[in-house]
């Protein structure tokens, strides 16, 4: 592909995203009701004063407030985009500590483990083998696993029962004293449950605090993008639920100048009350997308304790340099660091008075603006009051849009896009076959001494009794020194 065809799918993507942030912000504007409201307070003002009374007042007032204003804005805006910028920076974080940890997993944990003389195996040598790379590639599901039960936890989705979830997770222990969960056999392994049935009080925390969708019924399967069918094909004893779950859009959100009769009829009927609050349980009363309740179910911890759990054996079975096993404990470290952070961000919204205040100003202003700007812009206030609600309160709902980055919302951070691409770069890794380096080192197309000697590796050794020796190699070093010292200086390429 030439780097013109590559430069249209860029700008065919990014437009596509943009016209699609286009609808959904004129869609389901929440700022439309308030820049109806000051439109009309506008065209109230410019009417009678052309008609009836010059309602222009001093406009000194609006010099003083709307500096204040803006510098306060400037700074609502500045502190939620820390916010997202902080949120982008840790998913950065478990993308490279994902990887990290598999390479270490995939390349550095031997595919050979030592016998014991007195032991004989159970398995012959190529069993052990196939054993050792299944034990590697499970650990790596579970990396995986992590980022995605991350993704859910920020969206406040609790549980592991999700399409694109549950497969890597299934077959971890769900009951005490049960080495294996089977969702055929109720959770429990073959022979480990004696004849006492285990009770819901002896579920493991992954599996205790992920059992409210019990009844949900099934969702159907939608006809577009589906990674999810990448994934392995496990039957679940609970339905799962989609990979993503947006907030449903509802009336309210496509006509916010109908959120009054909500009120109305939520005090009015309670058939009516029940029939708004089913149809709109992810938006709030005024149809902004609520934010997500606190989860108490932690999938991501306990995903990295099992990770954890498998550096120890790993160091009983002495199968780890400490090195390596240092390494290893950084990269858990900074999963479990970026975990906290994230946690934190979404936990710790901006204080709700500095919200309630800033706004009630923000309405002060425009409610003064059409009165302070008459006496200089006549019929003009109308369009010029609709501009400056359009810009300010824009900026205040920017804000208040991007407080949050783990969420649904057109301008979020691409959750999904994040754990797809830590999904691609793992089965990357595991398809490095880890081969013996004298199979690729010394293949003939290698010309390691390029670009005064061109010789293949091969014919290097072939023929290092007539080139006196490692003395022409070294006298062959210095030689592509001075070539490319003297041929990679050029400014400007022809």
């Amino acid at each position: 592909m030439d780097l013109e065809a590559i430069s249209c799918d860029c700008n065919q993507r990014y437009l596509a995203r943009y016209e699609r942030w286009i609808h959904l912000h004129f869609e389901a504007d929440e700022g439309t009701t308030e820049l109806t409201f000051f439109t009309l307070i506008a065209t109230m003002v410019v009417c009678i004063s052309k008609l009836r009374y010059n309602l222009g007042i001093s406009p000194q007032m609006l010099t003083v407030l709307g500096t204040v204003l803006g510098l306060v804005i400037s700074f609502r805006t500045s502190s939620a985009y820390d916010r997202y910028w902080e949120g982008r920076k840790l998913w950065s974080s478990i993308e490279l500590a994902s990887r990290q940890l598999a390479q270490i997993i995939w390349i550095h944990v031997p595919n050979e483990r030592k016998k014991d003389p007195a032991k004989p195996s159970e398995y012959t040598e190529e069993e052990e083998r196939l054993r050792l790379i299944i034990e590697k590639r499970t650990m790596i599901n579970l990396i995986q696993a992590f980022s995605v039960a991350m993704k859910h936890f920020l969206r406040g989705e609790d549980g592991i029962y999700y399409q694109d979830l549950y497969p890597l997770v299934c077959f971890l222990p769900r009951y005490v004293n049960a080495p294996s969960t089977d969702p055929q056999n109720g959770g429990v392994a073959p022979g480990g449950g004696g004849n006492t049935e285990p009770s819901e009080h002896d579920e493991l925390p992954l599996w205790w605090q992920s059992g409210a969708p019990r009844k949900v019924k099934a969702p159907k399967r939608q006809k577009t993008f589906q990674p999810e069918k990448l994934l392995p094909e496990i039957t679940s004893d609970t339905p799962l639920r989609p990979a993503r779950n947006p907030p449903k859009t509802t009336i309210w959100t496509l006509l916010p100048i109908l959120i009054p009769f909500r009120w109305l009829g939520k005090a009015l009927s309670r058939r009516v009350r029940e029939t708004i609050s089913s149809s709109g349980d992810d938006r709030d009363i005024s149809g902004k997308v609520k934010k997500p309740v606190k989860v108490e179910s932690n999938a991501p911890l306990e995903i990295v304790l099992f990770l954890s759990s498998y550096l120890s054996s790993l160091l009983k079975g002495g199968l780890l340099q400490p090195a390596l096993a240092t390494a290893y404990t950084n990269q858990i470290q900074a999963l479990s660091d970026s975990m906290a952070a994230m946690e934190r961000v979404r936990n710790t919204p901006i204080p709700f008075a500095y919200q309630v205040h800033l706004r009630m100003c923000l309405w002060i202003y425009l409610a003064l603006l059409p009165f302070e700007i008459y006496a200089s812009f006549g019929w003009l206030t109308i369009p010029m009051t609709t501009f400056a609600t359009l810009l300010i309160d824009g900026l205040l709902e920017i804000g208040q849009e991007i407080e949050n980055p783990f969420g649904y919302e057109a301008n979020d951070l691409d959750l999904d896009g994040f754990c797809l691409g830590i999904q691609r770069s793992l089965h990357e890794i595991t398809a490095h076959n880890g081969s013996n380096i004298s199979d690729y080192i010394f293949a003939n197309m290698n010309q390691p001494l390029a670009p005064t000697d061109r010789s293949s590796a091969s014919e290097l050794l072939g023929t290092l009794k007539g080139r006196d020796g490692l003395g022409t190699v070294r006298r062959t070093l210095v030689h592509n020194w001075h070539q490319v010292n003297s041929q990679t200086r050029q400014s400007k390429f022809d």
